[in-house]
């Protein structure tokens, strides 16, 4: 359950299903509402892969929403996702992002729990009340499901199994972003911190990309045919041919940009599933990026790259040099990104609606056939908030 009361801010939505209220991004109090029912609701949260704890002991911090939480992989080498608090006085238990221990111990008052979260030992405990019980202070877990070794938490009971709430338009790509069998090798991060709403981060889209990132222009590549694929509770999910130019004279090395093409893509799959993950396999670069808010303004962005078991000496090499120079926070694409995204922050704080028009076809009614380079496939995104926030629609 929740640690916060239930908020009753609300927002009167346009009856225009383009038109998003730009105080969406900028208002303080719809935070604790967000928190309590998207991020703590009927949502399935990516938290790890299984090839970033790869070692028994192993284990990694993240959040969900603003509680802490952390997965370890345990004695009997399966992977459990606890909520990072001792059940004593609720003091953190983990506060590196990655490590390894045999054991957690609580620096309060020592409290100590195993990887497999059972609560192993905690001193003068014959002083403590009559009925006290180890077995009853084991650390709290989620309901937990796993796919190509990705790692999901809930605290909904509610929501619909992972593999039917993501949708096939969703989870085969996914699968394939995935390595096509989850036996992936972690390779490392690159975190940055973005000046700005979560939902401004990822209402991203497919129009922009070849307007806003210089380096496409400057290298002379087009993009070719694909789709996007909207589903009614807000993923995203896009496939398209990349078409690399012959004559490459921008690059001093132009090998960044080879496309070995190993797995089954024409090129680039980038997937959003709501409310903010972003996965993508852009030519031969396998990446997750993990968000997480940081209250009504800022959002952290852990970018996680990843080889395959299969990979040869020179495909390891090869994707390493594209995660960390191409689609990366100062990739040759997506530097661009940070600014725009704090252009948005600022300039939502004028009054007004924020207006979609590319692939809208009728401004009162919500369209979840889009096209390839559509804006309008975010709009259902905004509509399951909406909803989600109980948020009334005005009448036309």
């Amino acid at each position: 359950m929740s640690q916060i009361p239930n908020n009753n801010a609300t927002l009167e939505w346009p009856a225009k299903y383009n038109e998003v209220p730009k105080e969406v991004f900028e208002r303080a109090d719809l935070w604790p509402k967000e928190l309590e029912n998207i991020f703590y609701g009927a949502e399935w949260h990516p938290i790890v892969h299984q090839s970033e704890i790869p070692n028994i002991g192993d284990y990694k911090a993240a959040d969900l929403g603003e509680i802490p939480v952390f997965a370890v992989r345990g004695e009997d080498n399966k992977i459990r996702i606890f909520q990072n608090a001792c059940t004593h006085r609720g003091t953190t238990l983990v506060t590196e992002s990655l490590g390894n221990k045999t054991e957690f111990e609580c620096p309060y008052h020592r409290w100590l729990f195993s990887p497999e979260g059972e609560l192993v030992g905690c001193p003068n405990s014959r002083e403590f009340t009559p009925d006290f019980d180890k077995k009853n202070f084991s650390l709290p877990t989620f309901r937990t499901e796993e796919f190509c070794g990705l790692y999901f938490i809930t605290m909904s009971e509610t929501v619909a199994p992972l593999k039917e709430y993501l949708g096939e338009n969703f989870y085969e790509p996914l699968s394939r972003i995935l390595g096509g069998d989850g036996r992936l090798k972690f390779i490392g991060y690159q975190k940055v911190h973005y000046d700005c709403n979560w939902k401004a981060y990822c209402d991203n889209d497919g129009y922009h990309a070849p307007l806003l990132h210089l380096a496409f222009k400057m290298l002379n590549w087009q993009g070719g045919k694909g789709v996007q694929n909207v589903s009614e509770n807000g993923h995203l999910s896009f496939e398209s041919e990349l078409k690399i130019p012959d004559d490459i004279t921008a690059l001093k090395d132009a090998s960044i940009l080879d496309f070995k093409g190993t797995e089954t893509s024409t090129g680039s799959i980038v997937q959003m599933q709501f409310p903010l993950t972003v996965y993508s396999k852009h030519m031969d670069m396998l990446n997750i990026r993990y968000a997480f808010p940081k209250g009504p303004k800022g959002i952290e962005v852990h970018y996680a790259y990843f080889t395959h078991e299969d990979d040869d000496d020179e495909m390891i090499a090869h994707r390493i040099r594209q995660s960390s120079n191409l689609l990366g926070p100062s990739g040759l694409i997506s530097m661009e990104d940070a600014s725009v995204f704090s252009r948005i922050d600022k300039g939502n704080k004028t009054p007004g609606m924020a207006i979609f028009q590319k692939g809208v076809k009728d401004e009162y009614q919500l369209e979840l056939q889009v096209g390839q380079n559509d804006e309008s496939g975010n709009l259902p995104r905004w509509e399951h908030y909406r909803k989600l926030m109980g948020f009334k629609r005005a009448e036309a």
